[in-house]
């Protein structure tokens, strides 16, 4: 933690995406244009509204992007509601980067990646997937499990089908909900699917995991069915996030704080999940 990690800078919305009914992507620049701060896989950024309120949301664009920075937000409350009124030109105040990375460097390296992710949770995930896209010869094969309620709630769809089921070492697994018109997917829950599909984990030797709680609780119970070791998992807790600089402990699980000791944990040091897993 730096004093600029403190100190809010000035940004931009340069381009507003409409992912999902209550799902919209912004583009941020910084006002003399690139983006505001440099960050890892994984971080966070606080953004606020001066006079509405500040929130912690996951830096979804990867690192390797140089020109701008992204947030797919969830309208869930005042303050994303407020966000989700922004328009092209308006400035907001940023600042970050906040708490640990995806070990993209290090524990990650060379292995081959499975990434699971339910709703909004693709959204930090999507980070290090195109920061593994862009680095591919760091990596081995890439899976990504993704489900929503509908397809209308898949967020960042057309770059699913048109960037990443394209690409060559990627397979990419989709499922919603309950069957609908239109869709000729697959259909169930994501943890379900996570068993059907029978990944091993000699082959992905890593597991990345987020989503709602519920989701992330049988999602492991899937993958350690399948024989995936704790030392294997993810996940992150963005969403436990509140101060950002452990003050306020409302991110505590255990002796640990999701702001100074997460989001990204492996699952082997949580001990156990919050009681709402």
């Amino acid at each position: 933690m730096t004093k600029e990690t403190l100190v809010p800078v000035l940004g931009v919305v340069t381009d507003v995406r409409v992912d999902t009914p209550d799902v919209k992507t912004f583009r941020v620049n910084a006002l003399e244009g690139g983006k505001c701060f440099e960050h890892k896989p994984g971080q966070c950024a606080m953004l606020s509204i001066p006079g509405v309120g500040e929130a912690m949301f996951s830096i979804t664009s990867s690192p390797t992007n140089k020109e701008f920075m992204e947030f797919s937000i969830k309208k869930c409350g005042c303050l994303t509601e407020w966000l989700h009124r922004m328009e092209v030109g308006q400035q907001i105040t940023v600042r970050g980067p906040y708490g640990n990375a995806f070990p993209v460097d290090t524990d990650l390296k060379g292995q081959s990646l499975l990434f699971v992710a339910g709703g909004i949770g693709l959204a930090p995930l999507r980070s290090v997937i195109n920061y593994v896209r862009d680095n591919r010869a760091d990596y081995g094969k890439v899976a990504i499990v993704y489900g929503s309620r509908s397809k209308d709630d898949l967020v960042d769809y057309p770059e699913i089908v048109n960037e990443w089921c394209q690409e060559a070492g990627i397979d990419v697994y989709l499922t919603i909900d309950a069957a609908q018109e239109g869709w000729d997917g697959h259909v169930g829950f994501v943890p379900n699917y996570v068993g059907e599909l029978g990944f091993n984990p000699d082959t992905y030797g890593r597991a990345l995991v987020c989503g709602p709680p519920i989701m992330i609780k049988f999602t492991l119970q899937a993958l350690e069915k399948l024989g995936f070791g704790h030392t294997q998992v993810y996940t992150t807790m963005e969403l436990r996030m509140k101060c950002g600089v452990g003050k306020c402990g409302r991110c505590n699980i255990g002796h640990k704080y999701v702001c100074k000791d997460g989001p990204v944990f492996r699952y082997d040091e949580l001990g156990e999940l919050p009681d709402e897993y």
